[in-house]
């Protein structure tokens, strides 16, 4: 397949066409439905392996499993927030529409990663460290990720324009993507109780095979299920900031 902006022959994909809110909306369409299915399956396939395939764990027993959420959410809530950034970024820099409100869609997401994050973890630390929270340095700059999603919404919803919005979030957005790194290095700056990395591109997993597959799918499923709840979300953003426009009265007319 031909990717190019110039060549306008039939299988060329002019990628920034997609930039437009015209443009975006019909391509959500056609994926959303996708992911959410892609998310479903993948979530059964790693949620069999974790629970019923994954071996016990010699230390923590089969409390250990919820790695298999936790991880991944893990994950997910500091990438989240560094797509958040950039898009927030890209639209104060630009002044392009679209990813101001892609930022304005990933948050809410983020903020539900950071959450799950933290209730497992502590699910997670009650019968491993004896205790449901600790102030440990990586769990205390976590919770300050979820204040900082926290803090980018309320921002936004407490201004009226949207434009005046979008800007005092993206300050808030860039601002707080330095605590990125110090959740992900935390436990090799400081002397922490949480438990080192077993997953890593420089090391060889320290986990069984089964283990990490299962940790490995479902981190793939909540992928898939970002991406399906963050698009569904800019749609309605879209919508709602376009509403006046013919192509959005053309297009919820078309769906009546």
């Amino acid at each position: 397949m031909q990717i190019s902006l110039t060549n306008h022959s039939p299988r060329t994909i002019h990628w920034l066409r997609y930039a437009a809110p015209q443009a975006f909306v019909p391509l959500a369409d056609r994926l959303i439905p996708w992911l959410f299915s892609v998310a479903a399956l993948l979530v059964i396939a790693g949620l069999y392996i974790g629970l019923l395939r994954a071996p016990t764990d010699f230390q923590q027993g089969d409390a250990y499993r919820i790695i298999f959420i936790h991880v991944p959410a893990a994950w997910l809530s500091m990438v989240i927030y560094v797509v958040m950034a950039f898009w927030s970024g890209v639209g104060l820099v630009l002044n392009t529409r679209l990813s101001a409100m892609m930022a304005s869609a990933l948050a809410p997401t983020g903020a539900l990663f950071t959450f799950l994050a933290l209730l497992t973890g502590a699910l997670w630390g009650k019968p491993t460290w004896g205790a449901w929270w600790v102030w440990d340095a990586r769990l205390t700059s976590e919770l300050i990720l979820l204040f900082l999603y926290i803090g980018f919404m309320a921002l936004q919803a407490a201004i009226a324009d949207p434009r005046r919005a979008d800007r005092a979030g993206a300050v808030v957005a860039l601002v707080g993507v330095v605590n990125v790194p110090v959740i992900y290095f935390s436990v090799q700056w400081w002397n922490t109780l949480h438990q080192g990395s077993s997953v890593s591109l420089r090391s060889a997993p320290t986990m069984a095979t089964l283990m990490l597959q299962g940790m490995l799918i479902m981190t793939l499923a909540l992928w898939a299920y970002a991406a399906g709840a963050v698009l569904q979300r800019l749609r309605a953003i879209v919508l709602e900031r376009e509403r006046h426009a013919d192509w959005v009265q053309h297009y919820l007319g078309a769906r009546v």
